[in-house]
């Protein structure tokens, strides 16, 4: 694999990249407060010439889990060092996704960066453009490493020509989330959430009393690539930038128009409460009651099933999606692992070694009880802690059932951009645009895909 080397190109490519804006499940705290089972470190299959000389080999792990995540992240490292004497690895936190992708584009050029780091989904287009990655297909072909029970649709997300160029840690995507008390009391059935854009606005209509509104939203930009993904519909041309470099935007087609119609519809009806683009502020409305109907991350269950408890009871539904949507699913949101190229052989094996320990189905089960992240391997819902824990929050049966139930096309295998995070704050803008009453939904759309077409077509000048 040629490395990098080219600061002049990495220093093109930074100014032509905003501050990025956080990805779903970022330092955010999944409620991880249950002490669940320590994985067990695979059996080591890695030797080198450092076990001659007894020095380990240091592989540099840059990540963006804090708080909880962060301790979760601390016991798996501390597990696997625990298990080898031939490699020790160092985590280093560097702050949310956004910070420490920045940090990484400083590095490029030099050997200051780490031998392997953590990029949410949406930065896997820049990740590649790079050139300063080695795809971890390399090493799976190596040593057939069989990824058969890895779950498709995140497996999916991250295989670029016909290569995983990064291995799946973190994965989770939207649900709907519900009060089942306040259901009760409207006269709807608990057992019963709505699944359709119009279920949803005569739901919130219903639930909509003196001291409570229906329903609320952020203005999030990854909810609105969700809705497009739920009604099968790509985001950019050329095959949600995967057949080919994307071009141009698709957020101005009828999947974008329909979504903020029915958004700002439940607005002026006043069953719907505009509560700005911080998820947070959503989650404690919902807690504290003022709200009955919203969305969040899967991430977010355990956390928000925790707030609530002595007050309702939470209930779970599929991500919401018009009567007439085509046929589609959600796609993953959470975060990945690349692998520099640019640090010696036995440091990328090192690190490899690493990334198999983090996708082992024991691993995964403990990342998943401790997190509320998916577990990207299948096997991992055989360990007994992750039925338990099935068992202890039944709510996120939904969320495996829509992960499961999602079909996989170009919609739903998620769209692919070098400029992903600058598109998505124009996107947030845009919906802001039309909740405030400044434009209709496709005045609104026009202008923000053509700023996103703008970006792409620079940002591919510049990869070229």
């Amino acid at each position: 694999m040629k490395r990098f080397g080219k600061k002049s190109f990495s220093l093109l490519l930074l100014s032509c990249m905003m501050m990025f804006t956080a990805a779903c499940g970022a330092g955010t705290t999944a409620s991880g407060s249950d002490s669940g089972q320590t994985p067990s470190s695979a059996s080591p299959a890695f030797a080198s010439n450092n076990e001659q000389t007894q020095e380990p080999i240091k592989v540099v792990w840059w990540h963006s889990m804090s708080g909880e995540l962060g301790t979760a992240v601390d016991q798996l490292i501390a597990e696997f060092n625990s298990s080898r004497s031939d490699i020790q690895v160092e985590g280093v936190f560097q702050g949310t996704y956004d910070e420490s992708l920045n940090k990484l584009k400083a590095s490029l050029g030099s050997n200051s960066g780490p031998t392997m780091i953590q990029v949410y989904e949406i930065g896997s287009r820049f990740m590649m453009d790079t050139k300063a990655i080695r795809p971890v297909q390399d090493f799976m072909d190596a040593e057939q490493y069989d990824i058969s029970a890895l779950e498709p649709n995140i497996k999916s997300y991250y295989t670029f020509d016909n290569k995983l160029h990064s291995m799946p840690f973190n994965s989770s995507n939207p649900i709907l989330y519900y009060n089942k008390d306040a259901f009760k009391a409207a006269g709807l059935d608990p057992e019963n959430p709505p699944q359709t854009y119009e279920e949803v606005a005569e739901a919130a209509k219903a639930l909509t009393t003196g001291d409570q509104t229906g329903a609320s939203f952020a203005i999030y930009g990854w909810f609105m690539e969700q809705f497009f993904s739920n009604q099968g519909a790509e985001l950019l041309n050329n095959g949600n930038g995967r057949n080919d470099l994307a071009t141009a935007s698709q957020l101005n087609s009828p999947a974008g128009v329909k979504t903020l119609e029915w958004w700002k519809q439940m607005l002026d009806d006043k069953v719907l409460l505009n509560l700005g683009r911080k998820t947070d502020d959503t989650k404690k409305a919902f807690a504290a009651g003022q709200i009955a109907m919203m969305l969040d991350s899967t991430a977010s269950l355990r956390g928000i099933v925790n707030a609530a408890e002595g007050k309702f009871e939470v209930g779970t539904g599929f991500l919401p999606r018009p009567s007439d949507g085509g046929k589609g699913g959600v796609i993953i949101g959470g975060a990945s692992l690349w692998l520099m190229n640019n640090k010696p052989e036995e440091e990328q094996k090192a690190a490899w070694e690493f990334m198999k320990f983090l996708a082992d189905p024991t691993t995964q089960a403990y990342w998943h009880v401790n997190t509320g992240y998916f577990p990207v391997t299948t096997k991992a819902y055989d360990e007994p802690i992750v039925k338990e824990n099935l068992a202890k929050y039944p709510q996120f049966q939904t969320a495996v059932d829509q992960l499961h139930q999602t079909e996989e096309n170009l919609a739903t295998q998620g769209a692919v951009m070098g400029v992903f995070p600058e598109a998505r704050q124009l996107t947030e803008t845009a919906i802001e645009e039309v909740l405030n009453g400044q434009k209709t939904p496709q005045e609104a759309l026009d202008k923000a895909a053509q700023e996103i077409t703008s970006k792409i077509e620079i940002y591919n000048k510049t990869v070229k």
